[in-house]
Order: structure tokens, then C-alpha cells, then sequence
């Protein structure tokens, strides 16, 4: 209570994780993590069949807020899971390995940020990576971060839909994170030997018994950000089964990982933000900066779902008392289809052919998906998830009161402009192109959502309205920038403007939502600033030559 650290780091998500684990490295610095939630040791964390558990309610592991009524969205609030405890998300999430299209780094690079482009973080995604297929010029092998290629990827219906995008004229490509990200493929996931690998599995599991430089307090909420003379010194926060209040103090900095609706809150709670909304809320103004919060991204999904004439999806392998005995049978001996996450294909596609990169991504998925798995429909069947990948739609995250345990407001503002309207709607009609082919007709049955009824974009449009969710990737209300952009939170080093001692280091310092799942994004920008916390120099650029993802579109 109330210790001196060379470093506090503000929650043990997916950047929490790694910069804990890096910065301890060096035997010399000291370092305080502090997590919110719990260690996630349960059978639902490691199994990667729990994802349906762990999305669809709010719980120790997972936050379950709610966003704001959405006004394009028929004024529904919308939730919103966010991982809670040791792993953060990672800890819940689809467990589904992408780093985006290299031109979207490229795109930050010219937006002004040095060091950001597609060469300079490609040997930090190697880095981070344990590839079971080893080092080469896209992946590597030796990093903690476990991806593997699902087990399942012969069965039918995951084959079947491959091949049905190539009937349907779409390219397909063998490593959705090598030299071509465009088409329809097998993704990579994030577990080993049928275990989910978080962040804190990879990262922190192999250290918390033998670094004595590393001190982790889990269920330890912060409260607040110390500021003096314009310096972050430390943290308040609370903790135990009475919230016994502590401080934390920081010798050299604070790094704010608490993720892309937390950190902005946190910062908010501290009285750093926009001054007008601060002021609503009751928090006096510590340090004015208006970016806090806004310029939030995320990518919108819908669901279609076919029933299955066939007894092969999961609903077979879990239903009545099965579901039991995937339970009893992973715990006992880590078989069965317990090891699954039931995604292991799925495709990127532009909704346009003038487009520079995809700009849909789809979710391939062995069961009947509703509501984020909150609904449960007993029959066989697929869903083909559709997100629009580069929204020009933007949100903002607020507070609520000044009540640091108050949850934030969150305005998403899904399908505010008509390209977000239209690729949505566009993708709706690939995916159902996509199943209408000759390799799905073994197993396609009725078309359950939306239905054969719903066709013109009228009726389309009015459907996503009424179904759209988020798809789990919130990001950009901490964002980097130039210090000439006025709603920018941070510089290219992640060092928040106007204030020294401080940095936010998570998915809410991306300047754009970038095209795929952001797990893997936010641990290499993590273990990029791992290195310059360390005085290191950066890893050498890599260029991993003319066929690359970077030419791709």
C-alpha cells in the first residue's frame, strides 16, 4: 500500500500484459500491475468452447456494458462485452488471430506517425508471435503469444464455404496475415494443444512466481490518475473485499492499458478531457483535452443464419446433457470438442471493386450465432457473420457522473453515413451469394435470418438496424496523433499531450479502426513501446518484399 514502483501499469488486458512482462526483463525496474478484475484461471477461460459463456453476460470475466440508445440503430442500446481480469479481453474473445491489412499502417505513417508504417511494427507482430508453423517472413515462431491453425478446418462446412467464395468468383488466400489478406481462407487462432492463449497466458503465466521485480494486485480498481505540476506521479485506487482505498506511486511513469473504453474513462475520472464535459459530469479540470474519448471506432456485424440438414454442427455435439459432458471430458482430459471455438474460416472482401483494400470481414461460425449467443436456437445450423471493416461512423466515450465505479457512457453512433450503410447492406448480399452455391447445397437449408422475405435495401437496411451488434473491437478514443491535431490524445510515442509521466498504451490509441480483429494489433503496439520504455533501439524495419500484404488491395 501506497509503495513506490519504477512503473504502475493500469490494467492487465492484452498491453498491461506484455508491458508487465517486458519491462521485468530488466531485473533493476520495478513494476506494479494492477487489474480490476480477477486471475481468469477458470475451465471457461481455458476452454475454448466457453466463448459463448463469456461473450453473452456480464460477469467476473467480462464487463458487460451497454452503449448509449444508437439513433441509427432503431435507438436500441446495444452490449457490449469487454474483458475483465488478467488477459483482459483476450481473456473472451473469438480468439482469433489477425493484424489487419498492411496499408493501414501504411495509413497511419501518412498520417504523420513515424515508426507506425507496415515495415516498422511487422517484426514486432513476429515478436510477439509463437507460430506453430515457425519463423518466416510473415510470422514468428519463438514469441509467447501461441497461434495455431484450427483443428477442425477438413470438417465440411468449414471447407465447404471456402470453396463455395471461390465458386461465387472471390480469391482465396492461404495466410490471411502473409502476403495477401484479400479472399476466403482458414483463419489462425490463438490457442495451443486446445487451450485459449490470452495475453496473460502467454505473457505473465510463465512469470509470476519468479520475478520478485514484478508485483500483480488483481481486483484492484483505479480510481484516479495523480497528477502534480503537470506530471503523473502515481495512481489511487481500490481494492480488497472492503475497496480499501491505496496510492500507488510511479518513480518514472504511468501507462494506461485499461483499453479502449476504460482509459478514456480513467483520464476522465482524473479530470482529463474535454473541459465542458468534464464539467457536466461534477469532475474538476486537472488538464484540458478535448480528444479524450472521441474519435471512437468499432466494427458493426450482422448475423445470417441458415438451419443445417445435416447433424455436423456444434448444436449436435452440445445438445441436452452433451454439453455436460464436453465440460467433463475437456476437464478431464483436454479432449473433445471443448477444444474448439467453433470459427475457423472466413473471408476478406471489398463491397466494391475501386476499393484499395477489403473493407468486409466474414465470420464463419459452426452454430446458429443470436445476440451474441444470449439466445440459444436447438437445431443444427451456420451463421455467416458480416462486419464492415473501416467505418466512417465515429462515437465518443463519456461519463456518466463523477462516481469512479459509475460504468461510462457509450455512444457508438454505428451507420451515421450512407457508406456505412452501403457496405453493410452489400455484404449481406455477398454472404448470402457465398452460401448459395454449389458446395454448401449438402448442408444449406432455410435461410432463418433475415430470411427469404428480406431483399430489397429497404427491407435490408431495415434489418441491420434492428439486428447489428458489435463485433468486439472498439478502438481510437485515445488517439495518436500530431501535436497540431486537436483530437489527438497522445504523440507517436503514446505519451499523453501537455502532461509528462503518462501514456496509454492499448487499442484506444489507434488513429483508425484497423481491418480485422484487434487483439494482435494491440500487443504489437505494446511490445513496440516496450522497447523504447527500455531505452532500446527499435527492431529493423522489415520488407518482406513485392508480393507482399502491402501491395495487396
Amino acid at each position: 500500500m501506497n509503495a513506490h514502483y519504477d512503473y504502475v501499469i493500469v490494467g492487465g488486458g492484452s498491453a498491461g500484459s506484455v508491458l508487465a512482462a517486458r519491462l521485468t526483463e530488466d531485473a533493476d525496474v520495478k513494476v506494479l500491475l494492477l487489474e480490476a478484475g480477477g486471475k481468469n484461471t477458470s475451465i471457461l477461460v481455458r476452454m475454448p468452447a466457453g466463448v459463448g459463456s463469456l461473450i453473452k453476460a456480464k460477469s467476473d470475466f467480462n464487463w458487460g456494458f451497454w452503449t448509449e440508445p444508437e439513433p441509427h440503430m432503431n435507438d436500441r442500446r446495444l452490449w457490449w462485452p469487454r474483458g475483465k481480469g488478467l488477459g483482459g479481453s483476450s481473456a473472451i474473445n473469438g480468439m482469433v488471430y489477425i493484424r489487419g491489412h498492411a496499408r493501414d499502417y501504411d495509413q497511419w505513417r501518412q498520417m504523420g506517425l513515424t515508426g507506425w508504417s507496415y515495415a516498422d511494427v511487422l517484426p514486432y507482430f513476429k515478436r510477439s508471435e509463437g507460430f506453430v508453423g515457425g519463423d518466416d517472413a510473415y510470422h514468428g515462431g519463438k514469441g509467447p503469444l501461441a497461434v495455431s491453425w484450427g483443428e477442425r478446418s477438413s470438417h465440411p462446412l468449414y471447407a465447404g464455404v471456402i470453396k463455395a467464395g471461390a465458386e461465387a468468383g472471390h480469391r482465396l488466400t492461404d495466410d490471411f496475415n502473409g502476403a495477401d489478406q484479400e479472399g476466403f481462407g482458414r483463419y489462425q487462432l490463438t490457442i495451443k494443444d486446445g487451450r485459449r492463449w490470452s495475453a496473460a497466458q502467454g505473457y505473465l503465466s510463465p512469470i509470476l512466481d519468479s520475478r520478485p521485480n514484478l508485483t500483480v494486485v488483481t481486483g484492484a480498481r483505479t480510481t484516479k490518475i495523480r497528477i502534480e505540476k503537470g506530471r503523473a506521479v502515481g495512481v489511487d485506487y481500490v481494492a480488497g473485499k472492503g475497496g480499501e482505498a491505496a496510492t500507488a506511486y510511479a518513480d518514472r511513469e504511468v501507462l494506461l492499458c485499461a483499453g479502449a473504453v476504460q482509459s478514456p474513462h480513467i483520464l476522465n475520472l482524473s479530470g482529463i478531457g474535454d473541459p465542458d464535459l468534464l464539467k457536466a459530469a461534477g469532475v474538476p479540470v486537472t488538464h484540458a483535452l478535448p480528444g479524450v474519448g472521441a474519435n471512437l471506432q468499432d466494427h458493426l456485424d450482422v448475423s445470417l443464419n441458415w438451419a443445417c440438414t445435416q447433424p455436423i454442427t456444434l448444436y449436435n455435439d452440445t445438445k441436452g446433457l452433451k454439453q455436460l459432458a464436453v465440460g467433463l471430458q475437456y476437464m478431464l482430459t483436454g479432449k473433445g470438442p471443448g477444444r474448439q471455438n467453433g470459427l475457423e474460416s472466413g473471408a476478406f472482401l471489398k463491397s466494391r471493386p475501386d476499393l484499395d483494400r477489403p473493407d468486409l470481414q466474414l465470420h464463419f461460425v459452426l452454430a446458429i450465432m443470436k445476440e451474441h449467443a444470449k439466445v440459444t436456437v436447438q437445431r443444427d445450423g451456420f451463421t455467416m457473420h458480416v462486419c464492415q471493416l473501416r467505418p466512417e461512423s465515429r462515437g465518443r466515450v463519456g461519463l456518466r457522473s463523477a462516481d469512479p465505479l459509475a460504468d461510462p457512457t457509450i455512444f457508438a453512433n454505428y451507420l451515421a453515413t450512407e457508406e456505412d450503410r452501403r457496405a453493410v447492406r452489400e455484404g449481406v448480399r455477398i454472404a448470402r451469394d457465398v452460401v448459395g452455391q454449389p458446395a454448401l447445397a449438402p448442408y444449406r437449408g432455410e435461410e432463418l435470418s433475415p430470411g427469404f422475405d428480406v431483399k430489397s435495401d429497404a427491407e435490408i437496411d431495415a434489418w441491420i438496424r434492428e439486428t447489428g451488434e458489435t463485433i468486439y473491437h472498439p478502438v481510437g478514443t485515445c488517439k495518436m496523433g500530431l501535436d497540431s491535431d486537436p483530437t489527438a490524445v497522445v504523440d507517436g510515442d503514446l505519451n499523453v499531450f501537455g502532461l509528462s509521466g503518462l501514456r496509454v498504451v492499448d487499442a484506444s490509441v489507434m488513429p483508425t479502426l484497423i481491418g480485422g480483429n484487434t487483439n494482435a494489433p494491440t500487443i504489437m503496439i505494446a511490445e513496440k513501446i516496450s522497447d523504447l520504455l527500455r531505452g532500446r533501439a527499435p527492431l529493423p524495419a522489415e520488407e518482406p518484399g513485392a508480393t507482399s500484404a502491402r501491395s495487396a488491395a
